[in-house]
């Protein structure tokens, strides 16, 4: 009996693991994914150059 009930969760597991990656790969998640994939090279307005506190202007001197 326990061999079934663990032959049933291996394809449970399985059907899940395949729904999902069918899921993240089908055609209408193409521009979610494509936005996802920029993330982590966009970064905050606060960090862009001279909008930052810590950024120097033209003219400033570091003493």
């Amino acid at each position: 009996m326990m061999a079934v009930i663990n032959a049933v969760m291996t394809v449970l597991a399985m059907l899940t693991f395949i729904g999902i990656v069918w899921w993240a790969w089908s055609s209408h998640r193409a521009e979610a994914n494509r936005i996802s994939a920029k993330l982590p090279f966009d970064l905050p307005e606060e960090y862009q150059l001279g909008k930052h506190p810590n950024d120097k202007k033209a003219g400033d001197t570091h003493e």
